[in-house]
Order: structure tokens, then C-alpha cells, then sequence
């Protein structure tokens, strides 16, 4: 468990903000008619606060956490329109864009490397 520790924070927290998309995408297909899909949103749901967890461990917990759940909603956004047909309206796109300049300077001015 060590060496999951010495990886990059950041590295791991897009990692668990990735894991948080799937679950996230997921989640409305989870199931007793779909036991695969609802094991692998466990899963998904368990690798992506295993990251957090490990990102918070060198990362303040507030900026950690508000990129986590921003890359989740950014890429839960994303993976609505592009797989599940939800509106791809321009408000929705600036919204989003809003969401990832908030994560970029987040990222920037937290002051952790």
C-alpha cells in the first residue's frame, strides 16, 4: 500500500475523479437483472474514494474534493450527452466550461505540488 502513497496526488485524483465518472454514469443501470454493472459500479464507487482518500493524504481536502466531484460532474455531464442523448445546449456547455475553469484554478492557486 506504500507505493500507492508515493504516486503523484494529482495524478490519482484524476484517476478517482475518472473512477467517479463511471460510477457516476453507471449508477442508472445498477440491478438485479444487471449484476455485472452494478459489481462494476461498486467497484468504480470503491477505486474512486480509495483515490480521493489517497489524494487527501497530500492534498488539502477541500480542493482535492471539489476537483474529485468536478471531474465527476464535468465527465457525468460529458457521458450524458454523448451516450445517453441529454441536451447539448449552450448554457449547459458554458456551465460545464465554468466548472473546469474552476478545477484548472483550483488546481493552480491551492498551493500544493
Amino acid at each position: 500500500m506504500s507505493w500507492l502513497m508515493s504516486l503523484n496526488p494529482w495524478l490519482v485524483l484524476v484517476v478517482a475523479g475518472l473512477f467517479e465518472v463511471m460510477w457516476a454514469s453507471g449508477i442508472k443501470y445498477v440491478g438485479v437483472q444487471r449484476p455485472l454493472i452494478s459489481v462494476g459500479v461498486v467497484l468504480a464507487l470503491v477505486a474512486s474514494m480509495v483515490g480521493l482518500w489517497i489524494a487527501t493524504q497530500k492534498l488539502p481536502v477541500g480542493t482535492a474534493y471539489a476537483v474529485w466531484t468536478g471531474i465527476g460532474a464535468v465527465g457525468a455531464a460529458a457521458v450524458g450527452i454523448v451516450v445517453y442523448g441529454e441536451p447539448a445546449t449552450a448554457v449547459r456547455a458554458v456551465c460545464i466550461l465554468l466548472i473546469v475553469a474552476g478545477i484548472v484554478g483550483l488546481k493552480l492557486f491551492s498551493g500544493a505540488h
